[in-house]
């Protein structure tokens, strides 16, 4: 397969994956500003933990000044000109995903095609604070259907690979990120990890990731912050853990090392990052310190996005 040709899939499959995993984050900061402030509790900016969760603060303040229902609308769903606005997402993965028709089945150009077209002829015009919740469940909507179409049509072949090693290492990414600013930024400097209003933020992230029903199938328990970054760390079974994601970056690109007939540097630096997941235990990262966990493990995901454009020589 030709370079221009993996790398538009590859970057069509983390785009894709990029505009639901924004769409959770506003959906995260939507509901948590809902919640009542309590009189000991302080100022509390939801909607600037988002921005920081979708790595658009700095745009975001340089731009509008504050973060708020507003202007988090605005900057990380609409803005044309930030690079990870879901606008930007979608176009960019409609661009790829039409550069590379001819790799992709009609159900999946369709899907995609359609929902740019929706989105610019539609969203675009009409979206605002009071139907925010309508939008965001439509974009995961159309992201769930654009999967499915893959999942149900496509070639288990090279095309395959390339798009899920991009759709799941942005999903790595983005637990690690919801998970990183829930617990280093979001809570409270004066409220005490386990209060009321923490048991409601950490119900809200399980929601934002759809893992709050599979919280309570493993567990039987109340939410308890270690066990939350348990599940989306450490547990195979659950889709959006770091063990599940980086399992499947591993095998996919064991299988396009194979096709190749070499083993590239990226192969080895995902099977390495994921061995030490599948080994480790929440007691030993809890007592490093889960941001500053978070926060290496987010550098290396980035090092292992990089190595795979290099191996491969495509960029975005």
């Amino acid at each position: 397969m030709l370079s221009r040709t993996s790398a538009s899939l590859y970057w069509m499959g983390r785009y894709v994956e990029r505009a639901e995993n924004l769409a959770r984050i506003l959906e995260v900061g939507y509901r948590m500003s809902q919640m009542p402030v309590a009189k000991n509790e302080g100022i509390r900016n939801e909607w600037a933990s988002s921005a920081v969760a979708a790595a658009c603060e700095t745009g975001l303040l340089d731009k509008h000044g504050e973060a708020n229902l507003n202007t988090a609308i605005s900057y990380i769903a609409l803005d044309e000109d930030n690079p990870s606005s879901i606008h930007s997402c979608l176009k960019i993965a409609r661009t790829n995903a039409r550069a590379v028709r001819t790799a992709l089945t009609s159900e999946m150009w369709e899907c995609l095609n359609d929902t740019w077209m929706e989105f610019n002829g539609q969203w675009l015009k009409s979206l605002n604070k009071h139907n925010v919740l309508a939008f965001l469940d439509w974009v995961k909507t159309r992201t769930t259907l654009f999967r499915g179409a893959m999942s149900g049509t496509m070639l288990r072949d090279e095309a395959f690979a390339f798009i899920n090693v991009g759709g799941f290492l942005e999903r790595t990414d983005n637990t690690a990120r919801i998970l990183d600013v829930k617990f280093h930024v979001l809570l409270p400097q004066d409220q005490r990890i386990g209060g009321s209003i923490d048991y409601y933020q950490w119900a809200t992230v399980l929601r934002s990731v759809s893992a709050l029903g599979s919280y309570h199938w493993v567990y039987r328990d109340a939410i308890q912050p270690w066990k939350v970054a348990e599940l989306l760390i450490l547990k195979k079974e659950m889709p959006r853990s770091l063990v599940y994601t980086l399992s499947q970056v591993d095998r996919l690109l064991g299988d396009i090392s194979q096709t190749h007939g070499q083993r590239y540097d990226c192969q080895r630096l995902a099977g390495k990052m994921f061995s030490e997941l599948d080994y480790a235990k929440i007691e030993d990262i809890y007592q490093t310190g889960l941001h500053e966990y978070l926060d290496a493990f987010l550098a290396r995901n980035n090092a292992l996005g990089a190595e795979i454009s290099e191996n491969f020589h495509f960029y975005l």
